[in-house]
């Protein structure tokens, strides 16, 4: 079967999208791709941000490979997944310039993930893919019928149909990626990379994915939840294709990067730098040393909250206190350049300690953000602890809910955000 994957040319005007609006490699694409053409798939993968092409642009590439199959990402990469823009107007864009000449349409993302059917009403697709996507789209491109595929949700006779819940897959042993050098020579942005002199591509890659904790603002019910690690000679392999490539930053996309001796060991000697997300909490004074040695640049540190009561509140499962924190970050700054608190607004946050904290990492040399406040996402245990089980709209109520309880609004994100109802209006979404 020849199959399109296609990550849409994203615009986040007016959105509280909190993600990074650069290009990014559309990592679920890349392992859809490679399972694909190992199962003997024609496949041609495009990238709205990466190629400068539009979304009427990408349709028409489509629509000239005649396609079996075409799939589309509500979210612009695995990373983006967990803080995912709620809207899907850019998505339903490239859909309605695709009309007819796609095949089998299919929706991957957070959104077909926790609201299939509203995914399904919104972008008028065939099939939205629940979890996890590399899997089960390959085998959707081997199966004649959809209903012998687990993890979809299709509409049939005027209802949808569901072939069970959101879908985990191996990851240990993905194979290698390896992208277009012409995307790769576009992929300028390092990603939270501060305060050193960005040298080459860069590239995003994952070394584990999941999270063994459960955090009560994180959305990865649906997806991206149960820890596993890669395969480290796979991992190397991949890393080794890049740095050939010419690539000299790499950004591990893992929800939460562990202390791993034998990979970091491995990096020492590579020609290439790179960022982590991680909990500083979790690491040893002679592991942060390795990691700064191996070649990290860029901590980005859950913290959320100064006080244990909060960070109990949040579930953190934290073992430390505020204090040996705030040592921790310290010392993982003598040897890596960019180091970040990542702190949460949170009812009842004494303002004053907030800021000497903060004055105390940034004497430091660590950034620490002025608290943001929490989006509920539909597929965090934030939003059942208020509502129950999402529903048709639950991104619509988590929206509501978010616009009306803050007046200020993170620095990342848009001055003027609009409801949900609008963003969406205006691409025909209803």
């Amino acid at each position: 079967m020849r199959v399109a994957l296609v990550n849409p040319a994203w615009d986040f005007g007016h959105s509280i999208y909190f993600g990074c609006r650069e290009a990014h490699l559309p990592l679920e694409l890349g392992y859809s791709k490679a399972l694909l053409e190992r199962a003997g798939h024609e496949v041609m993968m495009l990238d709205g941000p990466l190629m400068g092409l539009s979304n009427a642009e990408l349709a028409e590439r489509t629509a000239g490979f005649a396609p079996g199959m075409t799939v589309v990402t509500t979210a612009p990469t695995y990373l983006f997944w967990r803080c995912a823009q709620p809207e899907l107007r850019i998505p339903r864009a490239f859909v309605l310039a695709l009309g007819k000449r796609g095949g089998l349409t299919v929706a991957v993302g957070p959104h077909g993930s926790t609201t299939p059917r509203a995914t399904l009403a919104k972008l008028g697709v065939d099939v939205a893919v629940r979890g996890e996507c590399e899997e089960v789209v390959a085998r959707l491109a081997d199966s004649p019928a959809p209903d012998s595929v687990p993890g979809l949700a299709f509409c049939r006779d005027g209802a949808v149909v569901l072939t069970g819940g959101p879908q985990a897959g191996r990851f240990k042993d993905l194979p290698a990626l390896s992208w277009p050098a012409e995307w790769l020579a576009r992929h300028h942005h390092h990603h939270h990379r501060y305060g050193t002199e960005p040298a080459g591509p860069g590239a995003e890659l994952e070394a584990s994915r999941g999270c063994p904790y459960t955090c009560s603002f994180c959305a990865k019910i649906d997806f991206r939840d149960q820890y596993r690690r890669r395969d480290t000679a796979i991992l190397l392999e991949e890393i080794d294709g890049l740095i050939t490539a010419g690539v000299r930053y790499l950004y591990f996309i893992d929800e939460i990067f562990l202390p791993r001796r034998d990979l970091l060991e491995a990096l020492v000697d590579r020609p290439v730098e790179f960022g982590v997300q991680t909990r500083i909490d979790l690491w040893k004074p002679d592991m942060l040393d390795l990691l700064g040695a191996a070649g990290c640049v860029s901590i980005e540190a859950g913290v959320e909250s100064l006080t244990e009561e909060g960070r109990a509140e949040l579930d953190k499962k934290c073992r430390m206190s505020t204090d040996e924190l705030a040592d921790q970050l310290i010392h993982a700054r003598r040897s890596v350049p960019f180091v970040q608190a990542n702190l949460i607004a949170m009812a009842g946050d004494d303002s004053g300690l907030v800021a000497r904290w903060r004055e105390r990492l940034r004497t430091a040399g660590v950034w620490a953000n002025d608290p943001v406040p929490l989006y509920p996402y539909p597929a965090s245990p934030d939003y059942r602890r208020l509502w129950g089980e999402p529903d048709d709209r639950a991104w619509e109520r988590a929206h509501e809910h978010y616009l009306g309880q803050f007046d200020r609004l993170s620095d990342i994100q848009e001055d003027e955000p609009l409801p949900l109802e609008e963003l969406e209006t205006a691409c025909a979404c209803r």
